[in-house]
């Protein structure tokens, strides 16, 4: 259909923005995030369209492809429509909420608006197996390429890279991490503390 879209933002809303591309308007539902991150000049955006009924069209817009694989997933799951999942991502970038449906974290993924504890629970039943290593670790994580995480997200991403190097799986790594994430900053700290808790299992 499109695969993305590249024009000048001509306006922005808290929700969506309109993408002027050869002077057609198209309004892009996005997360927040995505559409504070267009710059003033030309933009590209990559998109979603999803079709309703009677011929009406809504096009979504996404910072990036992995970002979309995720937001296809989410819709994939009975009673998440193109709204609540782009709520989701909105609360939650791709890489914590991969990381909270493979350890099982439902405090975590009810953070999002209009996801219940049913949800949560039906959301991490169908996709735990669908989340990819790149939406764990992060494809620059994965190409080791520089990145804008911040240290503790860097630390948590390395460890969990580290310990599915070990030969553990992405669940029994993201799980032990979700329990000592905040117990160290440290990739290094992170690893022996995951594998302590690993070991006591």
């Amino acid at each position: 259909m499109i695969a993305y879209l590249e024009g000048k933002v001509t306006e922005r809303r808290a929700d969506s923005m309109v993408m002027d591309v050869n002077g057609i308007g198209f309004l892009v539902s996005a997360t927040p995030q995505t559409i504070s991150a267009m710059p003033e000049g030309r933009a590209k955006v990559f998109t979603k369209v999803v079709a309703k009924q009677d011929d009406v069209w809504d096009i979504y817009g996404f910072l990036s492809r992995e970002e979309i694989d995720m937001f296809e997933k989410l819709t994939s799951v009975s009673g998440v429509g193109p709204k609540t999942a782009l709520g989701v991502l909105s609360v939650l970038p791709v890489r914590d909420l991969a990381l909270a449906i493979v350890s099982g974290d439902v405090k975590t993924i009810r953070q999002a608006p209009g996801i219940g504890a049913k949800t949560a629970q039906r959301l991490m039943l169908e996709l735990k197996d669908k989340v990819t290593d790149e939406e764990l670790v992060g494809e620059y994580a994965v190409s080791g390429k520089a990145t804008n995480f911040t240290p503790e997200t860097n630390a948590v991403q390395d460890a969990l890279a580290a310990l599915m190097a070990l030969g553990y799986t992405q669940g029994e790594a993201a799980s032990a991490l979700s329990k000592v994430k905040n117990e160290s900053d440290k990739t290094e700290d992170l690893i022996r503390l995951a594998l302590r808790a690993m070991s006591q299992n």
